[in-house]
């Protein structure tokens, strides 16, 4: 979820680790066919995010909206040098040179991204990481997997996690001061959790089974980004993600401007 850290060890023995649980073949999803083991690491992230994350990005939420605005800009601030190494990496330069320009511009006119001053100049927010470049130059997704502490990925994207931990500012501005590290990956996940308080109603109504509903969602929103929005087929659950962003606006209306 954040790339501030990876247990690099976890996620490179995932593949040999899920090879020893599968369900039977004519109860497999083409892309899930780990699921016993991804649905048992899913009710171990499920329990941890109901019992210590949920809480705290609840408690998150009730801070000021300038306040949970800047930290989000902060921190997408940051995320912009991942993006920039991958669009360099995917020879997309144009998007390669808006990414310096957010940068130079919420950096210094932002206060350190702060504020983001960028994209009212027209300057939109890029998002990619090495998964996305991984993914643009033909390498298959794989199989799905639940990361412990992670969550949803595939065989191609947990690994690529390492890669963008290492081309993180974060990690490398502060990698003499690992507690800074930490509070910074903790401030990053809250964030991060707080703003997905408002989908968990969107994806109950994609199936009655949770698990089901966030695998299908992830793939195909993955797909989505990695081939830059160009979907072959099946557009169905674009109505559910236009629902979604339609939902959290009207929330973010209502905190900026609550009813009488």
């Amino acid at each position: 979820m954040h790339r501030f850290l990876v247990p690099p060890a976890a996620v490179l023995l995932l593949s040999v680790v899920a090879g020893c649980a599968s369900v039977p073949a004519e109860d497999r999803h083409p892309s899930d066919p780990f699921e016993r083991y991804n649905r048992a690491v899913f009710a171990f992230n499920d329990g941890l995010d109901r019992a210590v994350l949920k809480p705290a990005a609840e408690a998150y939420q009730e801070l000021p909206q300038p306040v949970r605005t800047g930290v989000g800009n902060f921190f997408s601030n940051l995320d912009d040098v991942v993006v920039l190494f991958n669009n360099v990496l995917q020879a997309k330069f144009h998007n390669a040179a808006s990414d310096v320009s957010r940068l130079m511009f919420n950096t210094t006119f932002g206060v350190f991204g702060l504020f983001d001053v960028a994209s009212p100049m027209g300057l939109a927010k890029n998002n990619e990481d090495f998964g996305q470049t991984l993914g643009y130059w033909g390498v298959p997704a794989g199989p799905y997997l639940q990361v412990p502490f992670l969550g949803p990925s595939t065989v191609r994207d947990a690994p690529a996690r390492v890669v963008d931990v290492y081309t993180h500012p974060g990690r490398l501005v502060y990698s003499d001061h690992p507690d800074t590290v930490l509070a910074l990956a903790a401030l990053d996940l809250v964030h991060v959790r707080a703003g997905l308080l408002s989908t968990e109603d969107v994806l109950a109504t994609i199936s009655d089974d949770r698990y089901v509903a966030l695998r299908d969602f992830w793939l195909q929103r993955r797909e989505f980004l990695v081939r830059d929005g160009e979907m072959a087929n099946d557009d169905a659950w674009l109505d559910e993600l236009d629902a979604l962003e339609e939902l959290e606006a009207l929330e973010a209306m209502e905190r900026e401007d609550p009813p009488e």
